[in-house]
C-alpha cells in the first residue's frame, strides 16, 4: 500500500505563519515587554466601620518584589522606590517575597542589597513588611534582621497602633500562610481598644480564617495569575481557593481583602495584562445607608 503525502496549500500556509507570528508576538509582549512595565493604579475601599476621621488615608501597597528576576533588577527597584515615595503614600506596606528561586532567567540579588534599597522608602506613617513564602525558603531571619537594619520593621505576627491627623487605627501583621505559624490570634491580642484594624500579609488564603474585627487584609503572593487570557481567564493561581483570592478586591460576608498583583515574576519570567502594579489604596468611610 502507498502512502499519499497530502498538499499544503497556500491556506494551510498562511493559517500556520499567522499562529506563528501570533505565539511570537505574545512571547515578546508577556516576555519582553510586561514585565519591564511599572503601573500606579489607585483603589478606593470603604472597610466596614472604617470612621470618618480617617477617610482618605493612603497606602501604598507592594507585593512579590522578587529583586533579580528577569527586568526586574536592581536599578529598576531604585527606579520604583524614587517612584513609590512620589506617590505621597501615609503608609508603605511590603507584603514580602522579596528574593527569587529559580525563576527561568534570574539572577540572584543578595538580602542585604535588597534591604538597603527599600530603606530608602519614605512615608509620614512608616514603611512595614512581612516576610512570604519565598523570604521563608531563603533565610527568613537573615532577611528580617537586614530589613529592620535599614528601618523596616517586619510585623509577622506583630503590630503597633498608628495615629493619623489625630485618629488612630491598629497596623497588624500576619506571617506566611504556607511557611509561617500565620498567627494572627497573637496579633489581635495586641489590639486594647476599638480603634480599626488593619492587616497585611503575603498569602490571602489566611483570609478566611480571619475575623470581621480586621476591617481590611491586604496581601499578594498570587501574582494575579501573571496571565489573564481572553475569554479564559487566569490559567494558574498559587492559591488553594484557585481564582477566589487572585487579585484586587474582595468582599466576603462584610470581610475586605485586597490583593496587589506585586511587581517581580515567578518560575516564568512572564505577564500578559497583568502588570506590575504598586497599588495605592485610598480607605474611606462607608457611605450612609441609602447613598
Amino acid at each position: 500500500m502507498s502512502r499519499r503525502r497530502l498538499p499544503v496549500g497556500p491556506k494551510t500556509l498562511c493559517g500556520s505563519l499567522i499562529v506563528a507570528l501570533i505565539a511570537m508576538l505574545f512571547l515578546g509582549y508577556s516576555v519582553f515587554h510586561e514585565p519591564g512595565q511599572l503601573v500606579f493604579r489607585e483603589h478606593a475601599l470603604s472597610p466596614p466601620g472604617w470612621p470618618r476621621s480617617l477617610d482618605g488615608l493612603r497606602i501604598a501597597l507592594l507585593a512579590d518584589l522578587h529583586v533579580g528576576s528577569p527586568r526586574n533588577g536592581v536599578h529598576r527597584m531604585r527606579r520604583l522606590v524614587e517612584e513609590t515615595n512620589r506617590q505621597n503614600a501615609d503608609l508603605i506596606l511590603l507584603a514580602g517575597d522579596f528574593v527569587i528561586h529559580g525563576v527561568v532567567g534570574g539572577d540572584r540579588v543578595e538580602p542585604d542589597r535588597i534591604a538597603a534599597i527599600f530603606g530608602g522608602l519614605r512615608a509620614p506613617l512608616g514603611v512595614y513588611a512581612v516576610l512570604g513564602n519565598h523570604d521563608w525558603w531563603d533565610d527568613s531571619r537573615r532577611i528580617q534582621a537586614v530589613l529592620e537594619e535599614n528601618g523596616i520593621p517586619v510585623l509577622d505576627d506583630r503590630g503597633l497602633k498608628l495615629t493619623w491627623r489625630g485618629a488612630s487605627f491598629w497596623m497588624l501583621g500576619i506571617s506566611d500562610y504556607q511557611e509561617g505559624p500565620h498567627d494572627y490570634r497573637r496579633a489581635l491580642a495586641l489590639v486594647r481598644d476599638d480603634a480599626p484594624v488593619l492587616a497585611v500579609t503575603h498569602n490571602p488564603d489566611v483570609f478566611p480564617e480571619l475575623p470581621p474585627r480586621i476591617a481590611l487584609t491586604m496581601a499578594g503572593h498570587t501574582h494575579g495569575g501573571q496571565v489573564l487570557l481572553p475569554g479564559l481567564g487566569r490559567p494558574i493561581v498559587p492559591s488553594r481557593y484557585g481564582q477566589r483570592y487572585a487579585i484586587y478586591h474582595v468582599i466576603e460576608e462584610e470581610r475586605h481583602l485586597f490583593v496587589t498583583p506585586g511587581v517581580g515574576t515567578s518560575i516564568l519570567p512572564i505577564r500578559f495584562r497583568v502588570p506590575p502594579e504598586v497599588s495605592l489604596l485610598r480607605l474611606c468611610s462607608p457611605a450612609p445607608p441609602g447613598k
